[in-house]
């Protein structure tokens, strides 16, 4: 989830919206069950990592010793020293689904932010190779039902997948691995400030962050929400 918070920069706040608007954006990591792969994926075992990490790289239980431990679906930890949030990837090569919405509203029906609207789904897999690990979203639009598997093959290879974000491990224990998603959470993920007007904004990162008490873990969930804030331009149009 995020918060996003609009103020003008250098000057008093229009008449149009307050000097502070929090509008909360949900980010969620669900469990995908498809009908018919639904017991395979419930009680089938998580795929191993293909590489090793290249380095020596600390067990997560060192690296996540002074942090506070988020348990659900993706387990989470949050490191409160440096504000960031890390979490710990094992369902390697795995659709997940994952969502961004909006958790409460702009309070402007002109502009349509409005509270509990989704921002998008997406199919997607954590991928390791080498320290990285790569987020990305297979395309499923065109897809081969075919028993050949060369058939098969020729499709995917004519539709590339969408490589969405790129993690490095920071940890590992037991080809579990650990990253930092703070700079994956904490961003314009759905391009917010080309929707805000009057005038023309930008989402300023020094005055975001992870807002802990909205980001919690389920077992088949996993719930993010962060404080965003957009200030207005100088020149950006009145209103």
């Amino acid at each position: 989830m995020f918060s996003l918070s609009l103020q003008p920069l250098g000057g008093e706040p229009t008449t149009h919206r307050p000097q502070e608007a929090p509008v909360y954006s949900v980010t969620r990591f669900r469990k995908l069950l498809p009908v018919h792969l639904s017991c395979l994926f419930l009680f089938g075992p998580v795929s191993t990592v293909a590489q090793a990490a290249e380095g020596g790289l600390p067990s997560i239980e060192e690296k996540t010793a002074s942090m506070r431990a988020i348990d659900g679906f993706i387990p989470m930890y949050w490191e409160a020293s440096s504000g960031r949030l890390w979490l710990e990837i094992s369902r390697w090569d795995t659709d997940v689904l994952h969502m961004t919405g909006l958790a409460s509203g702009l309070g402007s029906n002109d502009i349509g932010l409005d509270r509990g609207q989704l921002a998008g789904s997406r199919v997607v897999r954590f991928h390791r190779v080498g320290p990285k690990v790569l987020m990305i979203q297979p395309n499923l639009d065109f897809r081969a039902s075919s028993t050949n598997p060369r058939e098969v093959q020729a499709v995917t290879d004519a539709f590339a997948p969408s490589t969405l974000w790129g993690f490095t491990a920071a940890a590992e224990t037991d080809g579990r691995v650990l990253v930092d998603a703070t700079g994956f959470v904490v961003r314009d993920m759905i391009n917010w400030a080309q929707r805000l007007r009057p005038g023309t904004y930008r989402f300023d990162a020094s005055r975001s962050a992870v807002h802990l008490p909205m980001t919690m873990g389920f077992p088949e969930n996993t719930e993010i929400e962060a404080s965003l804030t957009f200030v207005r331009q100088p020149g950006g149009g009145g209103g």
